[in-house]
C-alpha cells in the first residue's frame, strides 16, 4: 500500500510505501491521524500549511456490500478544528484498488487564480500528473464534468470542486461522480471543498485501469464476513430491498421526524411542520409514480451497495430536476425555511450540487436570513434566488457562504442553530436529548451522523429509548461516536448501522471483514478502543487549535427557548456533556 504526497507548490509528486504506523488505519481513523500529526492546529485553514487528505475504508475496493466510502480530511474552514466528511462513490473504490492508502495535498501555488487537475493512473505504482485546470473555473460542475470522461474516457472517476469552493466558502463542498457520472456525491461538511480549491485543485481523475486491486489477507474469513453483513442488510426492515430506504429514501424520517415533535421547523422555532407530508419520502415516491407512470425504487450511490437509498425527482414531463434529495437537504432547504413545494426544494438541491455547497448548511444558514428578514419563511423563489447569489459570489452571497453562524452575525439575530460553527442537521435537540449531546460533543461541529443516537431514540433500533429524557444520553452518544469512528474507517456507509446494531451475526460480519483484508484478529472490544482512539487524536487536535470543552455546548436559545409542541428546552447538564470526553 502507498502514500501519494502531491505537492501544489512545484507541482511534483511522491510514492512511498505506507509507513508502518499508519499500516491500521484507513477511513476517517487515517485523514484525522494524518491532519493531528502533521497539520499546525493554528494554521490558517486556507493557507499553505493545511493538507487535504483523501482515504478510502479498510474495504473500500473489496466486494464488501455498501463498502464504498472515501474519506476527506483537513482542518476546516468552518469550525476551525479538525474535520471528516466522507461520500459514497466509485472513486473511492478506484484509489483503493491502486492500493492508495492516503492522498495527501499540501502546499500552495504562486499564482492566483490558476487551477491544475491531476489525473492518478497506474504504471506499476501510482503515477500522477497535472493538467491545466483554470478554464473549467467559473462554471456550475454539470457544464464541466463531461469535459473529463470526453478527455480522459468512461472508466475514470473524477473527484472536484464547484464555484462555492474557488469563492472560498465555509460550506463548500468536495463532490464525486455517481454511478451515471453525475457530479452529485458530497463529502459536504466543513469547506473541504474550499480547502481544496486554496491548493489550485479543480480536479482528481482516477483511472484504475492495470491497477492491481485490494489485497485480502485472509480470502476466506472476508468472505464469511460479507455474506454475514448481506444477510443483515437484507433482512433488516430499514434496509432490505423494497424497504424502507429502498422505497422512500432517507426522506422517509420527515414525517417520522414531524410525528415525534423533533423536525426543526422554520429556523428552529418549532418541532412540527404542516407541510411535511407534502415533501416527505411517501411523497417523492407517490409523486414520481404519478409522473413516471410506475413505481420508482431508489438506486445505489456507488458500486456495491445494496441499500440503494438514492432517489431521483421528476418533474411532470417526467424529466430528472434532481439526485438526490438526501432527508437533511430535503429538510434544510424545506421545512426548516417553511416551504412545502417538492419541485422548488428539489431545484434548490440541484443547484447546490451544481455550485458545489453543503446543502445542510445553505438550507440552515438561509433559514437564519429569513429570520432576519432578509425574504419570508416559505419564499421557495426567493430562497432559489439566494442560491444563485451565493453561486456568483455577490456580497450577499459571499455572507451566505459563510455559513448559518456568520450570517446569524452580521443580520444580529440570536436564534442561530450552530454548534463549534457549523449548523445543526435534521433533528431537534430539544426534542431527542441523545443527537443534541452528540452535537454539542463531537469534534466535528454539530454533526449528526458523528453519533446517531436517532437509531434508538427515533427508529427503536437496540430498544426504544426516551427521546425527551436526558438520562444516560452521554454514555449513548459516547458509545455510538467511537463506534461511528470506526465505521466511518472501514468504508462502509453509515447506514449499516441500523442492521448490525440489531442484528449481532452482522455487526461480527463488519469485524470479519476487516480482519481478512488486514490479517488482524480483531473483536468487538477493539472496535471500540479503536474508535476512541481517533476520536482522542481529534480531540488533541481542537484542544491545540483552542476549541476546548467550553465549545461543547448548546446555542443559549435552546436553554431558554421551549420547542413546540412538547415545549421541552435543552436541560442536558454541562457535566453530563463534559462526561462524554472525560470518560472516553
Amino acid at each position: 500500500m502507498f502514500f501519494v504526497r502531491v505537492n501544489m507548490n512545484d507541482r511534483t509528486y511522491q510514492v512511498t510505501e505506507t509507513p508502518p504506523e499508519y499500516r491500521h488505519l484507513a477511513g476517517r481513523g487515517l485523514t484525522s491521524t494524518l491532519v493531528a500529526n502533521e497539520v499546525p492546529p493554528l494554521c490558517h485553514p486556507l493557507g499553505p500549511n493545511n493538507k487535504l487528505v483523501f482515504a478510502a475504508g479498510f474495504l473500500s475496493g473489496t466486494s464488501a456490500p455498501t463498502s464504498a466510502r472515501i474519506s476527506v480530511g483537513a482542518k476546516s474552514p468552518l469550525t476551525g478544528g479538525i474535520k471528516e466528511a466522507n461520500a459514497g462513490t466509485s472513486w473511492a473504490a478506484d484509489l483503493a484498488a491502486m492500493n492508495i492508502q492516503a492522498l495527501i495535498i499540501e502546499g500552495q501555488p504562486k499564482e492566483k487564480g490558476a487551477y491544475w487537475g491531476i489525473t492518478i493512473t497506474w504504471e506499476g505504482k501510482p503515477k500522477v500528473e497535472f493538467f491545466e485546470s483554470t478554464q473549467y473555473t467559473g462554471k456550475v460542475l454539470p457544464d464541466v464534468y463531461p469535459a473529463m470522461y470526453e478527455k480522459y474516457g468512461d472508466k475514470i472517476s473524477v473527484c472536484g470542486v464547484g464555484m462555492a469552493a474557488e469563492h472560498g466558502y465555509g460550506n463548500s463542498g468536495v463532490v464525486f461522480n455517481d454511478m451515471h457520472k453525475r457530479p452529485t456525491r458530497y463529502a459536504g461538511r466543513g469547506g473541504m471543498g474550499a480547502v481544496m480549491a486554496s491548493k489550485g485543485l479543480k480536479f482528481i481523475v482516477l483511472n484504475r485501469m492495470g491497477a492491481p486491486g485490494m489485497p485480502i489477507v485472509d480470502k476466506a474469513l472476508f468472505e464469511e464476513g460479507r455474506k454475514k453483513m448481506i444477510d443483515a442488510l437484507r433482512t433488516h426492515a430499514i434496509t432490505k430491498p423494497k424497504g424502507a430506504l429502498n422505497t422512500y429514501g432517507t426522506a422517509v424520517l420527515i414525517n417520522i421526524m414531524n410525528e415525534a415533535g423533533g423536525l426543526p421547523t422554520r429556523n428552529f422555532s418549532s418541532g412540527r411542520f404542516e407541510g411535511a407530508p407534502r415533501i416527505a419520502g411517501e411523497a417523492i415516491f407517490e409523486t414520481n409514480k404519478k409522473r413516471k407512470g410506475e413505481e420508482i425504487y431508489n438506486h445505489a450511490c456507488s458500486p456495491g451497495c445494496i441499500i440503494q437509498c438514492s432517489n431521483t425527482i421528476f418533474d411532470e414531463k417526467g424529466d430528472e430536476i434532481t439526485s438526490c434529495l438526501e432527508y437533511e437537504s430535503d429538510w434544510s432547504l424545506g421545512a426548516d425555511c417553511g416551504i412545502d413545494n417538492l419541485d422548488d426544494v428539489a431545484q434548490l438541491n440541484a443547484l447546490c450540487n451544481a455550485y458545489g455547497l453543503d446543502t445542510i448548511e445553505t438550507g440552515t444558514t438561509i433559514a437564519v436570513a429569513m429570520e432576519a428578514g432578509v425574504i419570508p419563511f416559505g419564499d421557495s423563489k426567493g430562497a432559489i434566488n439566494l442560491v444563485h447569489e451565493m453561486g456568483k459570489g455577490t456580497p450577499i452571497g459571499r455572507i451566505l457562504g459563510a455559513g448559518a453562524a456568520t450570517t446569524g452575525r452580521v443580520y444580529g439575530v440570536t436564534r442561530v442553530p450552530v454548534v463549534k460553527g457549523q449548523a445543526m442537521p435534521a433533528y431537534e435537540p430539544r426534542a431527542v436529548k441523545g443527537i443534541g449531546i452528540t452535537y454539542a460533543t463531537t469534534t466535528m461541529g454539530a454533526d449528526h451522523t458523528a453519533g446517531y443516537t436517532i437509531a434508538p431514540e427515533i427508529l427503536g433500533v437496540m430498544g426504544k429509548q426516551d427521546p425527551l429524557s436526558p438520562e444516560g444520553k452521554a454514555a449513548l452518544s459516547r458509545a455510538f461516536q467511537a463506534t461511528t469512528a470506526f465505521i466511518d474507517s472501514s468504508g462502509h456507509c453509515l447506514f449499516i448501522a441500523f442492521a448490525i446494531l440489531d442484528i449481532a451475526s452482522g455487526y461480527q460480519g463488519m469485524i470479519d471483514e476487516v480482519n481478512g483484508v488486514l490479517g488482524t484478529s480483531w473483536t468487538a472490544d477493539d472496535i471500540l478502543k479503536q474508535g476512541a482512539e481517533i476520536l482522542k487524536a481529534e480531540r488533541r487536535f481542537n484542544e491545540a487549535a483552542g476549541i476546548g470543552k467550553e465549545a461543547d455546548r448548546m446555542p443559549e436559545f435552546m436553554k431558554t427557548e421551549p420547542l413546540p409542541p412538547h415545549n421541552n428546552v435543552f436541560d442536558v447538564p454541562d457535566a453530563a456533556l463534559d462526561s462524554v470526553f472525560a470518560e472516553l
